[in-house]
């Protein structure tokens, strides 16, 4: 039987205590957890705990990590409780308007650099619905002369990718602006990538409750039958020829929607680049470049 406060407790027990209260309310990552709430709340690392495990929780820590618990024990996703998340190694701040970043989307990062001969080039990259700013952040990171816009529709997201990616150290060669897909990019850009919100629309309501219930549905409902956010970036790519000849358009799918996207884009003049599955074998990145005929369109325009 547990106690009913970690007041008292040494880091070590605070943790184990926490660790037997989420199993006991069937979170099935109860250890892990456990102690990212313990080490983020406390913020401390993993290092602390090792050497410092023993140490005694002070009554305003012991208060705080009981309370996260707690938020945890409702459903709360730790990373929303934490306010931050981890993404290509970086940390990204969190707004209750943006997605947790989630490790499957690196996929997106590694398609669009594996796409890159010279990653010291001056590219120009766009991220449509860029959220907190991961991924655009993750690919300047990478990209030390490369310059990114970011764009969504959502005006606390893009400050919030606009803090994210300054504290990342790639602030100043980032532009982020309030869009609806397209129609705020102008010119031509090398990579264009984008995690786009591709769930059904009548499917969130059979989501797990950390996704219902925390997760911006604008970032979610993808129309109908998912498709409506990559109809609106394929066109919108098609018609303000955004992409520059030889450049690469990676996108995230849904494990069930290759054949669809691909078939739409397709028909807007896109040519398959390859389609990349995750870790668990799902399909979750398609990527393009232009066919021939329009690489033509663009040298003439």
């Amino acid at each position: 039987m547990t106690s009913r406060s970690s007041l008292g407790l040494s880091r070590r027990a605070a943790l184990r205590r926490g660790s037997a209260l989420l199993a006991g309310g069937g979170i099935a990552e109860a250890a892990g957890d456990a102690r990212f709430l313990l080490l983020g709340v406390l913020g401390l690392e993993t290092r602390d705990l090792i050497l410092h495990g023993d140490r005694v929780l002070d009554p305003d820590e012991a208060s705080s990590f009981d309370a996260a618990l707690a938020r945890r024990l409702a459903g709360e996703p730790v990373a929303r409780i934490l306010g931050a998340w981890e993404f290509w190694g970086l940390p990204f701040r969190l707004a209750p308007e943006t997605l947790v970043p989630r490790p499957d989307t690196e996929i997106v990062v590694e398609v669009a650099l594996a796409a890159v001969a010279d990653r010291a080039s001056p590219l120009r990259c766009l991220d449509l619905g860029t959220g907190s700013g991961c991924i655009l952040t993750a690919l300047l990171s990478e990209l030390p002369g490369a310059f990114g816009i970011g764009v969504d529709r959502s005006e606390a997201a893009v400050a919030e990718a606009r803090h994210n990616a300054a504290a990342n150290g790639v602030g100043d060669r980032a532009a982020f602006f309030v869009g609806d897909w397209c129609d705020a990019a102008r010119g031509s850009f090398d990579l264009i990538v984008s995690n786009p919100p591709y769930i059904g629309r009548e499917v969130i309501a059979t989501l797990q409750r950390e996704v219902q219930d925390y997760d911006p549905i604008a970032a979610l409902d993808g129309g109908p039958d998912g498709l409506q956010a990559y109809r609106r970036i394929l066109d919108g790519i098609g018609t303000r020829a955004l992409l520059a000849p030889g450049g690469t358009l990676a996108v995230e799918i849904g494990y069930d929607q290759a054949e669809p996207v691909r078939a739409l884009a397709q028909a807007k003049g896109f040519s398959e680049r390859g389609l990349t599955r995750d870790l668990a074998g799902h399909d979750r990145v398609l990527s393009f470049g232009l066919r021939e005929g329009l690489l033509s369109g663009h040298r003439d325009a």
